[in-house]
């Protein structure tokens, strides 16, 4: 499922014109990108929990070419699901 998939979803559940869906989705999305971006968490009830964490830079090795090189220090967004929806997606197996 890509984000048009996702508008279209919602326009058919909303009535909403397609530009309207799309709008709403754009700015739910970007609501989330700026939450992260000033370090706020972002939970999402019967979804989850998206975090951003920051990770020291550290030692690596080229696999191919077995050269060893320093890892970047970077940010990173992680998302972790709520235990709702973890049990829903566990009855299913």
């Amino acid at each position: 499922m890509v984000k048009v998939d996702i508008v279209r979803a919602i326009q058919l559940e909303t009535n909403l014109q397609f530009g309207e869906a799309e709008k709403l989705v754009n700015e739910m999305l970007e609501m989330i990108k700026e939450k992260l971006e000033k370090g706020e968490n972002v939970l999402i009830t019967g979804l989850g929990k998206f975090e951003l964490r920051d990770k020291k830079s550290r030692p690596g090795r080229d696999p191919k070419s077995k050269r060893d090189y320093e890892i970047s220090a970077r940010r990173v967004v992680t998302f972790h699901p709520s235990k709702i929806w973890r049990d829903e997606l566990n009855k299913k197996i």
